[in-house]
């Protein structure tokens, strides 16, 4: 490493320095639906491989101790291991529970009648090898018009675990069993609440931050250039969820497409970054989606300030 800076100080690495400079997307290939987090002082991105539906059948996951440095590690599971699957996984959501680490998924693209929805598997490391935990979906069915897909798994202030989850513009709640293989009931015994903001398409995110509940989500289509992201801020994690405005879509300089997020906070830090993904300019597949990150910033209220998608992403350690 110090070799590497005397280098770049004295210039003798030339176009390195401009690759440095560099840094969205983070890693190379096309990977959407990034789920960012931090485990034991290292950073971890879960995201889909973007491919089509018959090809998108398992998950690389990619780690880093700076944000600017990225170790891949590949197939971390797939459909071989998770045997309900056939047609399509994406949208990981992943946490650390009593020294095992759970990773949630969408398989299949499910409709009505048919096998899919979200499942979860369980590793004994964050880079796997994870496996299907129940063997069948956990999520199955289609509630209040909520396509079983994009779940986001939160723990709340007092060690509840809850799921936001939902597709076609619909977004539900459910609470989960510690061990989560399976659904609680709320107080009134119903399994699922409706939660769905204004103009909610897909990719539920939930943080706390300074006792307020951020609940993020994304709009538009995700094949098209208009996929954005929006926000509402509430004091419960049931919401009311008032959508407050846009924070992230397409810039004509730089990017389209830019939506389906996560949200990473840095140990013992008030910073803040959003990983998402976007569309590169000229790109027009709905397959070519890349994975980047840009810091978060707030206003003096706790609003979310809108974040410029870059080239740059996080400054690298040496500059």
């Amino acid at each position: 490493m110090k070799a590497l800076k005397t280098a770049l100080t004295i210039g003798l690495l030339g176009p390195l320095t401009s690759l440095i400079a560099q840094q969205n997307p983070i890693f190379p290939g096309n990977y959407a639906d990034p789920e960012g987090i931090v485990y034991d002082n290292t950073y971890w991105v879960f995201p889909t491989y973007s491919a089509p539906y018959g090809e998108q059948l398992f998950f690389d996951a990619f780690s880093s101790k700076d944000l600017v440095n990225w170790q891949k590690h590949p197939r971390i599971i797939d459909n071989k291991e998770v045997t309900w699957a056939h047609q399509a996984m994406w949208a990981p959501a992943v946490l650390e529970k009593d020294g095992k680490y759970y990773f949630f998924f969408a398989a299949n693209d499910v409709h009505e009648g048919e096998i899919g929805g979200i499942g979860v598997a369980v590793a004994d490391n964050p880079a796997g090898p994870y496996k299907d935990l129940l063997g069948k979906p956990l999520i199955n069915k289609i509630v209040n018009g909520a396509q079983p897909i994009d779940q986001f798994v939160f723990k709340d202030k007092d060690g509840t675990y809850y799921m936001y989850y939902g597709g076609w513009k619909h977004c539900n709640m459910v609470k989960l069993k510690s061990d989560f293989t399976g659904l609680l009931p709320f107080d009134d015994d119903t399994y699922y609440k409706e939660v769905t903001p204004e103009n909610y398409v897909e990719g539920p995110f939930m943080f706390i931050k300074d006792g307020k509940y951020y609940f993020m989500w994304s709009e538009g289509g995700w094949t098209g250039p208009d996929y954005k992201v929006a926000y509402a801020i509430a004091d419960s994690p049931f919401g009311p969820f008032e959508r407050i405005g846009t924070i992230l879509e397409q810039d004509n300089e730089i990017a389209t497409g830019a939506g389906h997020h996560s949200v990473i906070k840095v140990p013992n830090e008030e910073k803040y970054f959003i990983v998402y993904h976007r569309r590169p300019l000229g790109k027009t597949s709905a397959h070519d989606r890349v994975t980047c990150i840009e810091e978060m910033h707030f206003d003096d209220n706790g609003l979310i300030l809108p974040i410029k998608m870059t080239f740059e992403g996080v400054k690298h350690p040496l500059e």
